[in-house]
């Protein structure tokens, strides 16, 4: 299998609005996606984002469509329905018993502290209302949220280099012991048997000192199995909280390696933000990459885009 490189990675002028963000300026973003495609429809969860002053992270959005482009909303989950403060990245996916389950990444009211919770029905436009389970709730020293969750498909043995356990999960991590200095954030790696019980395998990917994801290093998504490589979101500073830019990193045997010096992938416009990068592979070989990226007004905009192998 050929290894993915930087011409294999979205290009904001490739890319197509799916979501514009819900209003203009600066704090106003629509994105944090995860998207899936099953039996020919394309499913997207999304983060709706407005101003500190107007609410941050005030619903999760599930919406479908026939063609990655054109959506159409089915399904929103308001904050207030969980008590959180805020909402950030979300997963939708389909279980393998054939249910569906909407991970919410949730912030604690008047902390810096976040959980993740999960939602499971029978079909998407069910989630609102499905059954809730507290997944990972963090602690006093650790707050976690924007999980990226692959599933291993049914009856498929694990392949050299993968879990036992059919369900894996990249996790960002922000310590809490440092007031002030809660932007920081590392990944790490978890499996499970059913998705809801998870065991921690350990950290696996932080920022480097002097480079563009000094202040933390999240992943965002499995490109590709082998080699494992994903691409990962990061920042220099604690100033650039929020304005992330993209980069790849692959598997040394022991943990994720970046991939090249420099970010590679960074809006033009704004506060340069291009982050929370997924991706669902076609049925052709090609790939339809999803991501939030800064216009001029400094609104984030979630756009897609269709890159040829």
């Amino acid at each position: 299998m050929p290894t993915t490189d930087l011409r294999e990675l979205p290009r904001l002028e490739d890319a197509t609005v799916v979501v514009p963000a819900p209003g203009d300026g600066p704090g106003n973003w629509s994105g944090a996606a995860s998207a899936v495609l099953e039996d020919g429809t394309y499913w997207l969860a999304y983060r709706s984002r407005r101003p500190l002053t107007e609410g941050r992270g005030v619903s999760t959005v599930v919406a479908r469509s026939d063609d990655g482009v054109h959506f159409v909303t089915v399904a929103e989950v308001r904050r207030e329905a969980f008590g959180a403060a805020s909402f950030e990245r979300p997963v939708l996916l389909r279980r393998p018993d054939g249910g569906w389950r909407l991970y919410l990444s949730c912030a604690t009211p008047d902390s810096k502290h976040w959980w993740i919770e999960a939602l499971d029905a029978v079909t998407p436009e069910q989630v609102p209302a499905g059954t809730r389970t507290v997944v990972l709730p963090g602690s006093e020293r650790v707050a976690v949220k924007d999980p990226v969750i692959t599933v291993r498909d049914a009856g498929r043995a694990a392949a050299d280099g993968e879990p036992d356990e059919p369900w894996e999960l990249w996790l960002c991590c922000h310590p809490l012991d440092v007031v002030g200095a809660e932007d920081r954030m590392t990944t790490r790696r978890l499996v499970s048997a059913d998705g809801l019980t998870w065991h921690d395998r350990g950290e696996v990917l932080s920022g480097t000192a002097g480079r563009w994801d000094a202040r933390g290093a999240r992943v965002t998504a499995v490109v590709e199995r082998n080699p494992l490589t994903v691409l990962y979101d990061g920042r220099p500073d604690a100033a650039s909280n929020w304005h992330e830019t993209t980069g790849l990193a692959r598997w040394d045997g022991l943990r994720l390696q970046p991939v090249g010096e420099q970010d590679v992938l960074r809006s033009p416009y704004g506060d340069g933000a291009f982050r929370y990068v997924c991706l669902v592979n076609e049925p052709d070989g090609s790939r339809r990459f999803y991501f939030e990226a800064a216009r001029p007004d400094g609104a984030h905009d979630l756009y897609t885009a269709l890159v040829a192998r």
